[in-house]
């Protein structure tokens, strides 16, 4: 095995919503886990364990939702729920939805979520992504340069919100 330089932590911030959703998949994995044991068991039950495609598949099943588990139970103790907007609502700031328009007049719209949530929806960008780390303290009209691995671009910000629901 190589050595690898440990990833960076990322940031402990997360919505509202983002943490009720991790905690309900915590919660839901319980059962399941209970059910995996159960046919794990019946599995190991039927004999000769090296040959056994059902013991193996569960072990590996129960392995990864024990993984899982364990990530979850630490993590949800580091994170640090963002749940009122800043008090200057002018600027991005974590929890922000930002439309941008690009140098080919292209416009996109991000919200800027902890690193838990970014796959929750398809416009959700982690604070700790490049595009986010370089719209955050900005204000509408503010054009900003991102490095990206595509290159550099420029955006320039068009509207900021902090209003909407929190069920996304």
């Amino acid at each position: 095995m190589r050595w690898r330089p440990p990833s960076e932590k990322s940031s402990p911030y997360i919505t509202a919503a983002g943490l009720r959703r991790l905690r309900d998949e915590l919660a839901g994995l319980w059962p399941s886990r209970r059910e995996v044991v159960a046919a794990l068991s019946a599995a190991a039950a039927e004999g000769d364990r090296s040959e056994n495609a059902e013991y193996i598949y569960r072990k590996k099943q129960l392995r990864e939702m024990e993984r899982r588990i364990r990530y979850l139970q630490k993590r949800l103790d580091q994170l640090k729920p963002v749940t009122a907007p800043p008090a200057d609502c002018d600027r991005v700031f974590f929890g922000a939805r930002v439309r941008v328009e690009n140098e080919a007049g292209e416009i996109d719209a991000y919200r800027i979520v902890g690193a838990d949530e970014i796959g929750d929806s398809a416009d959700h960008i982690s604070v700790d992504s490049p595009v986010a780390r370089a719209l955050l303290g900005k204000r509408r009209d503010d054009e900003v340069a991102v490095q990206v691995p595509e290159g550099q671009r420029h955006l320039v910000v068009l509207e900021i919100d902090y209003a909407g629901d929190e069920s996304d």
